[in-house]
């Protein structure tokens, strides 16, 4: 059995997403980040960086046939995609090229999407002192990597390329993070393609029950931002 510790954010559903789509057996433990519990020794045991998510499987690929080998702990999103990707067969492609493209892509979303904007979440949304040009600087940061995304949707239907057989953990990885976009004071108007993969992957059954782990969480709408966003200081240390 997989257990799966993890909150409701864009990482967080990068892993439930994954799981959801491979349909792998999991159980959940839902950490309480506004009560530091990732900061906790516990946790830090299955994850010295003390973030969301983590896994820890009983039964590692690498197992003896019929359990007992130790458990195996995998943090930081992506590698934990991959690992899963591998121990299913799937999400993943098998060709090398389109691997190699959905790792690629995979990267793409972690150095650049997600920092992006976790950070314009930061300045735009939870700084207590509103700074314009550090609020413009990764909001328009943001939207260069959103036309990026856009452009190489132009040509291709996933970003790994053609057919069902590409879409990848990097879809579900970027998506994960895109779909938050408005949270971000970032536009996703003009960008056709970007909009047509959005709206493919949203419906997909395994997203949307991957979307409600550990609980069903909307966007706040505007009315209610502030005070979501103080609760979300509490996580800025």
């Amino acid at each position: 059995m997989i257990t799966l510790y993890t909150a409701p954010t864009p990482n967080g559903w990068k892993a439930s997403i994954t799981l959801e789509e491979l349909g792998l057996p999991y159980e959940v433990r839902a950490i309480d980040l506004t009560g530091l519990e990732q900061k906790q020794p516990w946790f830090l045991a299955i994850n010295p960086n003390g973030r969301i998510p983590a896994i820890v499987d009983d039964d590692p690929p690498w197992a003896p046939a019929g359990g007992g080998g130790p458990p195996h702990a995998v943090f930081e999103s992506g590698a934990l995609m991959i690992y899963l990707a591998d121990k299913a067969g799937r999400l993943l492609p098998t060709d090398p090229a389109a691997r190699s493209r959905a790792i690629q892509w995979l990267m793409f979303q972690m150095a650049g999407v997600g920092p992006m904007m976790g950070q314009a979440n930061v300045f735009y949304r939870y700084a207590p002192e509103k700074l314009p040009w550090a609020i413009e600087r990764y909001q328009n940061e943001s939207r260069r990597l959103f036309e990026v995304l856009d452009a190489r949707l132009a040509e291709s239907e996933w970003l790994a390329g053609d057919g069902d057989d590409h879409y990848s953990i990097a879809d579900i990885a970027t998506w994960s993070w895109t779909h938050t976009s408005r949270w971000s004071g970032v536009s996703r108007d003009g960008l056709p393609h970007l909009q047509r993969w959005h709206d493919a992957i949203k419906v997909r059954p395994a997203v949307r029950r991957g979307k409600d782990v550990p609980i069903k969480v909307d966007l706040p709408k505007e009315a209610d931002a502030e005070r979501f966003s103080t609760e979300a200081r509490k996580m800025l240390g």
